[in-house]
């Protein structure tokens, strides 16, 4: 695994994407960039951990950008940046794929069955027919990768990545709970739709699968304690990453519930994670 010449790294710093490094309008602000080189000056590695496939990741990060390793699709996938390696990838079982399907469909809900990585921006997509502005608004933003699943005319996916149900108030967080409750072999996420920001995106994939156990494997790599460890976010798709790092904080822009967990830095639009390094480092 490649990093900052051979040096053996000081310590590592997780941040989330969206609404936590990147800015609401999809941009690095100049503050934050800075944070990051200077970082890669510590000796301290750098990573995204955030649920955003690698082809959606592209849209907004740059080949040069400056970290050392992406986790991608909430776990699923660990690419080296530097060298655009890909270390890890997990998927979901025919078995486990049909045990899923079978539940949301039983429960009439709308999901996208996402191809395996690194293909995974690639979908299947099934609609009840139910108003639901935020699944269309997804389908519209990735129409060029999205096929209809038929159920009953075609072959269940031998294996895929992830699903990812998209569930409107009020009974967004209600339907979470059923779908966690009966898939306890799998990992269900819950996540703010960063689309709308009240849709509640239901996200499953293998029980291997998450940002904590991803970030696991490489401190593992590097031998790092849990000391050394800093960890960024702003929503629940974030939590498991926030309980396992022994540092964690939250930008202003999370919700109250999750601010009433960890520390609290600026908002995403405030430089909230030059703030939290700085914190930190300092500590």
């Amino acid at each position: 695994m490649s990093f900052i010449s051979s040096v053996s790294p000081a310590g590592m710093v997780i941040t989330d994407l969206d609404g936590t490094l990147l800015r609401s309008d999809r941009t690095f602000s100049p503050a934050n960039l800075a944070t990051l080189q200077y970082l890669e000056e510590c000796y301290i590695l750098r990573v995204i951990a955030t649920g955003r496939s690698l082809y959606s990741l592209r849209k907004v990060v740059p080949e040069n950008f400056p970290i050392d390793y992406v986790i991608f699709s909430s776990g699923a996938g660990i690419i080296d940046w530097r060298t655009q390696q890909l270390l890890i990838a997990h998927h979901l079982s025919l078995q486990e794929v049909t045990s899923a399907l079978n539940l949301l469909m039983e429960h009439q809900l709308d999901f996208m069955l996402h191809h395996p990585i690194p293909d995974n921006h690639h979908f299947w997509y099934y609609s009840t027919g139910r108003e639901n502005p935020d699944f269309f608004r997804r389908y519209e933003l990735y129409r060029d990768f999205a096929a209809p699943f038929h159920p009953t005319g075609m072959p269940v996916p031998e294996k895929a990545c992830q699903f990812v149900a998209i569930v409107s108030f009020p009974e967004a967080f209600s339907q979470y709970i059923i779908v966690r409750e009966q898939l306890p072999g799998l990992k269900v996420i819950r996540a703010t739709s960063p689309l709308d920001s009240a849709s509640i995106w239901i996200e499953i994939f293998p029980q291997t699968v998450s940002k904590a156990l991803a970030s696991a494997w490489l401190a593992d790599q590097f031998q790092l304690p849990y000391s050394k460890i800093l960890a960024l976010g702003n929503d629940y798709n974030d939590l498991d990453l926030l309980q396992w790092a022994e540092h964690s904080v939250v930008v202003a822009n999370a919700p109250t519930d999750l601010k009433a967990l960890y520390r609290t830095v600026r908002s995403n639009d405030q430089d909230g994670f030059t703030q939290a390094v700085e914190m930190w480092m300092n500590h």
